[in-house]
């Protein structure tokens, strides 16, 4: 990384839309490394995880480069984090896919499963209901995000804080089924959808995490 701006490392751990992630913020006002070493990983400003693929492939990855001891020390010492697609799955407690159970990274309670809407996997534009006052989605609020995934968080069961803000929850709705769109919880931040997809709207919700370094 270069001086002259905020940091964000994007982590590489053998999954994930990596170069596209890396040019949309790069496009949003940081200075972006992909990496794999854990201590420009904790060092960055920001951290962004991606993620495409299986659930249980990605924890596999996610481990071996240390990825749990990452954003444990990042959220203690309040250092701002990012998860993208099944980057964002896998900081829930457990993932099934195809009657496998996977444990997570559980940062919040919950379990990620099938769609069960019309048609899966969910793919293209959908609109988001964020909470009232979300940083995230400030700006934003009415826009459309690009998706494209099979799985999701179909209900929200965090109730404890711990020493971080109370999560927030973004749903969006995929008729006839609901889930889990985005998370706000103090430092840490995740999306079901691809900002690094979504145009505009995209990359002001960069801007928008780039802002809270």
């Amino acid at each position: 990384m270069t001086s002259g701006g905020p940091t964000v490392a994007v982590l590489d751990y053998g999954s994930g839309n990596l170069r596209s992630a890396v040019r949309a913020v790069e496009r949003a006002g940081a200075q972006v490394e992909l990496t794999s070493d854990p201590t420009v990983a904790e060092q960055a400003d920001g951290l962004l995880v991606p993620g495409v693929g299986a659930f249980a492939a990605c924890m596999e990855g996610f481990r071996a480069v240390g990825g749990e001891r990452i954003i444990e020390r990042r959220l203690i010492a309040g250092r701002p984090v990012l998860g993208i697609c099944v980057g964002m799955q896998i900081l829930f407690a457990e993932g099934i896919e195809h009657g496998v159970r996977t444990r997570g990274c559980g940062e919040w309670p919950g379990t990620v499963e099938r769609l069960q809407a019309e048609i899966v996997p969910h793919m293209g534009w959908n609109t988001v209901e964020p909470p009232e006052g979300s940083r995230m989605f400030a700006g934003i609020e009415s826009e459309r995000f690009y998706f494209v995934h099979s799985y999701g968080v179909r209900r929200w069961e965090a109730t404890a804080d711990g020493p971080l803000a109370p999560p927030s929850a973004t749903w969006t709705s995929y008729p006839p089924d609901r889930f889990v769109a985005a998370v706000e919880h103090g430092p840490l931040w995740a999306t079901q959808f691809h900002p690094e997809k979504s145009g505009d709207a995209g990359r002001k919700l960069l801007e928008n995490w780039i802002a809270t370094f």
